[in-house]
C-alpha cells in the first residue's frame, strides 16, 4: 500500500510508525480475507482543531471537533483520504488510558473501514461488525507496537 502523509499541523507526526501500522492493517486484512490492499493507496493528512471542525460542519453538519474523517477515493487505486487532527487525537488517548500512537492507530483502523464501507453510524448489526472487527484488529496490531 502506498501511504501518503500531508502535514497541515504543528503536530508531529510519527511517519515510520504509520507506514509500519498500515503495512500490519494491510497484511492482517489480507490474512482475514477482507481485501487485499497491496496496490492501494491511502493519503493522511493532518489538521488542527480548526480545520477539522470547519470540514466536519461543511460534510457532516457536526459543528463540532472529531478526531478524523474519512473520504473515499475516486479511482480504483485510491483508497481514500484520512483527515486526522492530531491534537484530539492526544487528549483521546489520554481519556482512553492508551499512547497517542495507540490511540492513533486506532483510529487510523477506525478510518480505514470506513474507507471499506463499514458503518458504525446507523447502530445495529452495521455498528456491531465494525467495532468488532476494529477492536479486534487493534488487539493484534497492538501487541506489534512496542516493536515499532
Amino acid at each position: 500500500m502506498q501511504v501518503n502523509i500531508v502535514k497541515l499541523s504543528q503536530w508531529r507526526i510519527p511517519r515510520r510508525f504509520l507506514v509500519s501500522w498500515l503495512e500490519s492493517l494491510q497484511k492482517e486484512l489480507k490474512k482475514r480475507a477482507v481485501i487485499d490492499l497491496k496496490n492501494k493507496e491511502i493519503t493522511l493528512v493532518f489538521v488542527d482543531k480548526n480545520h477539522i471542525k470547519k470540514l466536519n460542519l461543511d460534510f457532516r453538519s457536526k459543528p463540532k471537533v472529531t478526531d478524523i474523517l474519512s473520504f473515499s477515493g475516486m479511482t480504483e487505486e485510491d483508497l481514500g483520504e484520512l483527515v486526522i487532527c492530531g491534537e484530539q487525537v492526544n487528549e483521546q488517548s489520554f481519556d482512553h488510558g492508551l499512547s497517542k500512537k495507540e490511540e492513533l492507530g486506532y483510529m487510523v483502523i477506525h478510518g480505514v473501514l470506513h474507507l471499506l464501507g463499514y458503518d458504525h453510524e446507523k447502530g445495529g448489526q452495521q455498528e456491531k461488525e465494525m467495532f468488532e472487527l476494529q477492536d479486534s484488529l487493534f488487539d493484534v496490531l497492538r501487541k506489534k507496537i512496542s516493536k515499532m
